[in-house]
């Protein structure tokens, strides 16, 4: 069983009419109903929950966290970021949707800007898949069409991607790599691009399964913990 926190900034769903519409019970809800399966456990949580609702309990009895936020990355506390960094060095999963590459873990991560392109015109997103031997494609046709999307284009600045799964062309005419891998510590990340909060993406069944898969690879391995610092030989040393 994968336990998975899914975490949203739930502010647009509150303020913007045509966003409650799109999502009525949240984007974090939405998600959770989407992902849940047989071997996937979902809990959810939100910015104005106390810690954000991600208590030092809840990230432990985390496998995978999936984040989703965009107008109140910088109500984030940092004491909260430094958090869930901490879990994530030591083998938490993280998966990143869409406007998340501009929060502050993701950054963190990151180690860059991790900023880009972007134009709100409703414009159609194909989604190729670049890597169709890797495990987060798995069920995933040759390329998708999302026909109304938020466009995000070239350069996206982040580190070189340990692996690069799919590729996005847009309507007006940019590229995007918008399924990328990345490893920190013992944790898995897994950034997905879709998913604005005025389209319905997150119905969409191949945008969940990829989520899905994201988190199956995403779940900690189970390889013990590597031991750091002053060490003991592990044989006999000769001449000592």
């Amino acid at each position: 069983m994968v336990r998975v926190t899914v975490w949203n900034e739930f502010l647009h769903e509150k303020v913007h009419e045509e966003v409650t519409k799109v999502y009525p019970d949240g984007i974090h809800n939405t998600l959770a109903k989407g992902i849940s399966e047989d071997g996937i456990k979902v809990r959810t949580a939100t910015l104005e929950q106390p810690e954000h609702g991600l208590t030092e309990e809840v990230l432990n009895e985390t496998d995978v966290l999936v984040w989703w936020g965009h107008m109140g990355h910088e109500q984030v506390e940092d004491r909260i970021v430094e958090r869930v960094h901490n879990r994530v060095m030591n083998g938490m999963g993280l998966i990143v949707l869409h406007s998340g590459h501009f929060s502050k873990i993701f950054k963190k991560l990151m180690g860059t800007g991790c900023d880009l392109k972007w134009r709100e015109a409703g414009e159609k997103e194909r989604i190729w898949t670049v890597n169709p031997a890797h495990p987060i494609a798995a069920g995933i046709p040759e390329q998708f069409v999302l026909e109304n999307e938020e466009m995000y284009g070239e350069h996206f600045d982040i580190p070189a991607p340990d692996e690069l799964i799919f590729i996005s062309w847009f309507e007006g005419g940019e590229v995007f790599r918008s399924g990328c891998t990345f490893s920190r510590g013992q944790g898995k990340i897994f950034y997905f691009r879709p998913g604005h909060e005025t389209y319905p993406t997150y119905y969409n069944p191949l945008v969940l399964q990829v989520i899905k898969n994201g988190v199956r690879w995403a779940a900690p391995s189970g390889a013990a913990a590597p031991v750091r610092g002053n060490h003991n030989p592990l044989e006999p040393i000769i001449g000592q």
